[in-house]
Parts: C-alpha cells; structure tokens; sequence
C-alpha cells in the first residue's frame, strides 16, 4: 500500500462538476492499493498518516500531527501510484489490487482515520475525478506499508 500525503490549506473533488469531497487546512492523502495488501497495512498507514507531525510549532519546527492541529483530511483513491513506467512508454498496473479489492482496503483506511478522531472527507471511488489542492509548503511524502 502506498501513501502520497501533501499537507494543504485546502482541497476539493469533483466529480462531473459536482463537488464530493473537500478539506483544509490538514492533509490530502492519494491512497494505492496493491495487489495482496491487508487491513493491517490500511490500519498502519491512517495511524501513520494521523500521527505523522509535519505541521510547524511556533518556532518553525515539524511539532504537530493532523490530530493535534484539529485539521481536516481529503482520501483520494489513486490507482496509479502503482503505475510501473520502466518498460515501454505506457504505465503497467499489473501491481495495483483489483477494485473490489482496493475498495475493501480504501473503506478500511477511511473507517480508521475516522476512528482515530479526524474529519475525513473522500473522493468517489473507481471514478475520474478532479483533484484540486493548494499545497501547504509544499510538504510531500510517501509513506509505504
């Protein structure tokens, strides 16, 4: 399972123009799903992600969680984080979970952040959808299970 977490001032998805999920200030998390992953990996990383402290103290230092800060968190489904671009010129996702599988494992990682106390908003899963953000930084990282 992979985790792209940006820290934002806000983010919104739409779904043919409709929003569907918006927050911020906090964390928009692009979630992959890989082919064998488990419940235990969806756990790890929303504890992970809830706890992570990457939002500045009053003297400019990574001090505080999501959790701490009262922050808002976007969960975007993101099969291509498992895109494969080493061979050839078109991405392979033999990698990525099928989407009955990744749907079981996304649902799980929201039901945790939720869980653990945080407001959570989502995109819609298995749809395109248009991510907007402005990112707080930038702050990126991935975070693998």
């Amino acid at each position: 399972m992979r985790l792209l977490i940006q820290r934002i001032k806000e983010a919104t998805v739409r779904v043919d123009g409709e929003v569907v999920g918006k927050a911020g200030p906090g964390l928009c998390l692009f979630l992959g799903v890989a082919a064998g992953d488990s419940p235990a990996a969806a756990d790890y990383l929303a504890a992970k992600a809830a706890e992570l402290r990457i939002f500045e103290d009053d003297a400019g230092k990574f001090n505080h969680s999501v959790k701490e800060i009262g922050g808002e968190v976007l969960v975007v489904s993101e099969f291509t984080l498992y895109g494969d671009c080493a061979k050839g010129r078109r991405p392979s996702f033999s990698r990525a979970a099928t989407p009955a599988e990744a749907r079981k494992l996304y649902d799980c990682f929201v039901a945790k952040l939720q869980e653990l106390g945080l407001r959570v908003a989502t995109g819609r899963f298995q749809s395109k959808m248009e991510v907007a953000l402005i990112n707080d930084g930038p702050v990126t990282f991935m975070l693998e299970s």
